[in-house]
């Protein structure tokens, strides 16, 4: 990659940003594609994100992803918010053309089910309720899912989430319980947002046993290291279809590299640099 004086910089925000998978995932994209662009990050302090947004604009930075601890507070230093992220109330993606703020979470995870099956008129449950199954829950609500249950161990929290996806009138039929209560047996679509389950911890699964899982059920697991859980164990031991949480890494970068460049990500050039990167 050679950086010249008309290369176009996107990069990363968070604090802190140094284990980011993100800059060998995006650059493998642009050198593969030719493009003049370099993907690099930056530790924000949270004192300072105002001053970074004004700064990257005035810059003429393309774009910026979002991570820990900015997602909601940066919303305030936007001129436009995508209507999915504002209805998530956090942003992960910026593009400078217009200041506006995305959230590609959420689309990041419907891909990579998608690979397997389509979230349309499905039934769905979600084990957690934080910022992971907020974006997510928006998302399946928004493609068409038919139910969509939310469970967590603070089953109040599970509550106010599943009232608020139904308060975006994308769907009518949201429940939400305690996570002990979890009942697979009529369940199209299992999807782990919680930590439970990673590295090092790598033997815990979200739920104690994992009885009713079926050949029907599709597995998917947003925690990456390791990359076969201890969930997606126990869904091939069942005979469910596993998706890889590698996956929503995956496309949720493709989805914010479209949103700056305008061009098709080379997803096969993403996922091999994502993969070496992670040591998978």
């Amino acid at each position: 990659m050679e950086i010249k004086g008309s290369t176009n910089v996107v990069g990363l925000i968070g604090h802190p940003v140094e284990h980011s998978f993100s800059p060998p995932m995006h650059n493998a994209a642009f050198n593969k594609l030719n493009m003049d662009y370099v993907y690099t990050a930056f530790d924000v302090n949270p004192n300072d994100l105002k001053t970074a947004i004004v700064g990257a604009d005035a810059l003429n930075i393309k774009g910026f992803n979002v991570t820990i601890p900015h997602k909601i507070e940066v919303m305030k230093y936007l001129n436009e918010i995508d209507e999915v992220a504002k209805l998530i109330g956090a942003v992960n993606t910026i593009d400078f053309k217009n200041l506006k703020g995305y959230n590609t979470d959420g689309i990041g995870a419907i891909k990579a089910i998608g690979e397997v099956t389509n979230v349309k008129n499905k039934n769905v449950v979600i084990a957690g309720a934080g910022g992971a199954s907020r974006a997510i829950s928006f998302y399946l609500a928004k493609y068409g899912v038919d139910q969509l249950t939310i469970l967590n161990r603070n089953v109040e929290k599970a509550q106010k989430l599943a009232n608020d996806v139904l308060d975006s009138e994308l769907i009518d039929n949201v429940e939400s319980d305690s996570i002990n209560n979890m009942n697979l047996s009529d369940a199209d679509i299992l999807i782990n947002t919680t930590p439970v389950g990673m590295h090092p911890n790598v033997d815990d699964v979200p739920i104690a046993q994992a009885g009713d899982m079926h050949d029907n059920l599709v597995v998917f697991d947003a925690v990456y290291n390791p990359n076969e859980t201890g969930l997606l164990k126990q869904a091939i031991e069942a005979g469910a279809k596993p998706v890889y949480g590698i996956k929503m890494l995956l496309y949720q970068g493709a989805e914010s590299f479209e949103i700056w460049t305008g061009k098709k990500a080379p997803i096969d050039v993403m996922q091999e640099a994502l993969i070496k990167y992670l040591g998978l």
